[in-house]
């Protein structure tokens, strides 16, 4: 019986120790593209899609499912493909720019999306960031795809037939195309686009086919075309045609540019050259992995890396290179402002009132030398169109609110970036802090009331006021930090600084929220917290009262103390998830994922409210943040088709959880500090760019051991509920002894709190 208990214990101990993940050498393989996919217009698990590309690539590729022009390109319910398009959609909300689609097909010439559709099976597909294969039923054909930066390689495999074929579809909204039959080539560009008023845009592409075409046609608007194989219409394409014995590959080299078709063939040359496909998909797969490789975490559980690495990946796309390099090595780029070919960096595709709360804290700390150029890139977007952009899809879309630029500029050189003019971008970021912009996403919308009542009125018709006020003030923080760090006048920091105060302007003390106010100085009435909209974006009171990221103290003394602060915070969690959905008129998704969460009031599915939970630190008890962090990690977070718990945005839902499992956050981006949690790894590695290493011990990590007994930092206790990003640059080793039960004496002094301006300017 001995022997027998024995055997078993020791069995039971092996399939615990299995369960961890030691040090992955190939952590790309770990990635599930498919996370977030399972989603649609009215409930989000993500409304990601499986982007076949290098980390901020030009150009991504992903097997469409949806309709021409629909954002949702990819949807994991969908039963057939329509084609592998070349795409630059930063989310289904802000659609596609310079999208064109490829499609094999056989057994009769079937072009129009709908006719070419095949059926396919997530049986028979695979997935990976630098390769994708899937077998496409109707056609006999398995096709794969491997990406560069901007350019791609096709392998289709087709049957025994002599009626196979390849499908060009420019898309509609004007486009062009050109068979050059005795070059095995095609050419064309499109000119779609979904945001914002672009000049001279066209997506130029060039594709090389390895097998002579014996048959060509150029399609204008769902017909075919006789006679010619040059056409320019709101809808053309291209059909090339041959023969194919049983299990023949047929290889397409394809490239494209914003600039010229001569561009898009120096894209090819140089980025494909005459690698084979293979080559192609090892060197990708090698980028990925050197890209990855910066951060490790070991163990955790398999699910655990699964999502930790899968939540990287998303965090790698956006803001993708919108730049090319020319035939000298010059670095150059299309303009979406004025549609002219120009000098520098560019970027585009992604939103700074999602972004700047955790991705570009994040690029600031792994990555950045990209980020650096992302500086750049800024620079050429104020010189070029007069403004920074707050939500670019290329340009200026006309979305969302918020002056977060502010935050993007001030932490980068804060967080020690240098070598690019922070002057130009400091007059361009009080630019934007002082005018209205374009449209009313740009610079400040209702900027004049702000600056004269410290707040922009509830009653003058400018939606979404409170959030404004509140994203206003934070982002007048960030000026008034970067003036200082650059030696501006005391006059001016100090400007900046004070209307950094004005979310005091729209404190309720009746209700202990924040609340719409209007003109005259009274509150708005009658109030509903639970509404969504009206004064506040995409939220409701109960997620926007928290967003005074940079005096979180100043928020705690409103309040009435820290009693009445944690109180408040708890309330998050035990309230009930009513809400009021009147100013939109339906249930938008983001209330429904908030509703579905059984997480209360918290909505962790959209930005707003996403730090909340590291707000304990300022109050004292800061073993409720580690125990809602975990939660949510364990709760709303996995590497399946229905893996997150609301839109992904541009890699900042996915920034949360890497943190997270690091084990701090960036509560206040232009701020130094990160704010605690606790890790989720037994030993998480990070390899920083200068050199120097992070590594975060926890041992004893577990399911049941997710609180912080003690730490040390470099040997030395340490009882700060925060970390320095310059002290992280000089390398550490962070040793956290980990245990079931919460330490309620460790944190809670004055002393131990994260940096307020209210304390600490």
């Amino acid at each position: 019986m001995k022997n027998l208990l024995l055997a078993f214990a020791l069995a039971t101990c092996a399939v615990a120790k299995a369960q961890t993940v030691t040090p992955v050498s190939s952590p790309v393989d770990y990635i599930n593209p498919l996370m977030g996919t399972q989603s649609k217009v009215d409930l989000s698990n993500g409304n990601t899609y499986p982007a076949i590309a290098l980390p901020w690539g030009m150009n991504f590729w992903t097997p469409q499912t949806g309709q021409m022009g629909d954002g949702w390109q990819y949807t994991y319910d969908a039963d057939k493909i329509r084609g592998f398009k070349q795409t630059h959609q930063p989310s289904p909300w802000m659609n596609d720019y310079g999208q064109f689609a490829i499609m094999p097909v056989t057994k009769h010439l079937k072009f129009k999306q709908d006719d070419r559709a095949s059926w396919f099976s997530h049986k028979a597909e695979t997935a990976k960031p630098y390769y994708y294969s899937v077998y496409l039923a109707d056609a006999d054909v398995t096709a794969e795809i491997t990406p560069t930066e901007r350019a791609a390689q096709f392998r289709f495999t087709y049957p025994q037939t002599d009626s196979s074929f390849v499908v060009i579809d420019a898309l509609d909204k004007g486009s062009y195309i050109k068979v050059l039959a005795n070059e095995n080539k095609i050419i064309g560009y499109s000119t779609r686009y979904a945001r914002g008023s672009l000049k001279n845009f066209k997506n130029y592409f060039v594709i090389y086919i390895d097998k002579p075409f014996t048959l060509s046609f150029a399609t204008s608007d769902d017909a075919l075309v006789t006679g010619k194989l040059e056409v320019a219409s709101k809808h053309a394409g291209a059909v090339i045609g041959f023969k194919t014995h049983q299990g023949e590959q047929v290889h397409l080299k394809v490239a494209s540019s914003f600039i010229s078709f001569e561009q898009a063939e120096l894209n090819l040359k140089r980025e494909l050259g005459t690698d084979s496909f293979d080559v192609t998909k090892q060197k990708a797969k090698d980028v990925w992995n050197k890209t990855l490789s910066r951060l490790t975490v070991e163990g955790g559980t398999i699910d655990q890396t699964r999502t930790f690495y899968s939540c990287l990946y998303r965090m790698l796309f956006f803001p993708n290179k919108l730049y090319e390099v020319d035939a000298k090595g010059n670095i150059v780029h299309w303009s979406p402002y004025n549609g002219q070919v120009l000098p520098g960096y560019m970027f585009a595709g992604t939103g700074f009132w999602d972004t700047f709360r955790a991705l570009y804290p994040f690029l600031n700390l792994v990555y950045p030398s990209i980020n650096k150029e992302m500086q750049q890139g800024l620079i050429n977007d104020y010189k070029e169109g007069g403004w920074l952009p707050e939500w670019s899809s290329p340009g200026y879309a006309d979305i969302m609110v918020g002056n977060n630029s502010a935050s993007v500029v001030a932490e980068a050189y804060l967080k020690g970036l240098r070598g690019y003019d922070i002057n130009t971008l400091y007059e361009a970021l009080k630019h934007g802090a002082n005018n209205e912009g374009p449209v009313s996403a740009v610079g400040r919308k209702g900027v004049q009331y702000y600056n004269q009542l410290g707040y922009v009125p509830y009653n003058v018709d400018i939606n979404e006021n409170a959030a404004r006020t509140l994203e206003y003030a934070y982002d007048d923080f960030a000026i008034a930090q970067l003036g200082k760090a650059l030696n501006k006048s005391k006059e001016e920091v100090d400007l900046y600084a004070k209307r950094s105060q004005n979310y005091r302007n729209l404190f309720d003390k009746q209700t202990g929220l924040m609340r719409g106010k209007n003109k005259d100085g009274s509150f708005e009435t009658p109030f509903n917290p639970f509404k969504w909209g009206d004064a506040f974006t995409e939220g409701n009171s109960w997620h926007y009262t928290w967003g005074v990221f940079h005096d979180i103290n100043g928020l705690i003394g409103l309040m009435g103390g820290k009693k009445q602060f944690i109180a408040k915070l708890d309330s998050v969690f035990s309230l009930p998830p009513l809400y009021d959905e009147s100013y939109y008129g339906e249930v938008i998704h983001e209330i429904r994922e908030m509703q579905i969460a059984n997480m209360g009031q918290y909505a962790h599915g959209n930005q707003p409210i996403q730090h909340m939970i590291y707000l304990y630190n300022y109050g004292g008890e800061p073993w409720k943040t580690q125990y809602w962090a975990r939660e949510v990690m364990n709760r709303l977070y996995a590497a399946q088709p229905d893996g997150y718990c609301g839109d992904e945005d541009n890699g900042q839902t996915s920034a949360w959880y890497v943190f997270s499992a690091m084990g701090f956050y960036p509560v206040c981006p232009a701020s130094d500090q990160y704010v605690l949690g606790a890790p989720l790894f037994k030993k998480v590695t990070l390899k920083l760019e200068n050199g120097k290493s992070v590594i975060i011990n926890s041992p004893a990590n577990s399911a049941t051991n997710k609180y912080v007994q003690s730490m040390t930092y470099n040997g030395k206790p340490y009882d700060f509920n925060w970390l320095s990003h310059k002290a992280l640059q000089q390398g550490a080793i962070i040793n956290f002894n980990m245990s079931a039960k919460p330490n309620k004496q460790r944190g809670i002094k004055d002393i131990d709190f994260p940096y307020s301006f209210s304390r600490g300017y």
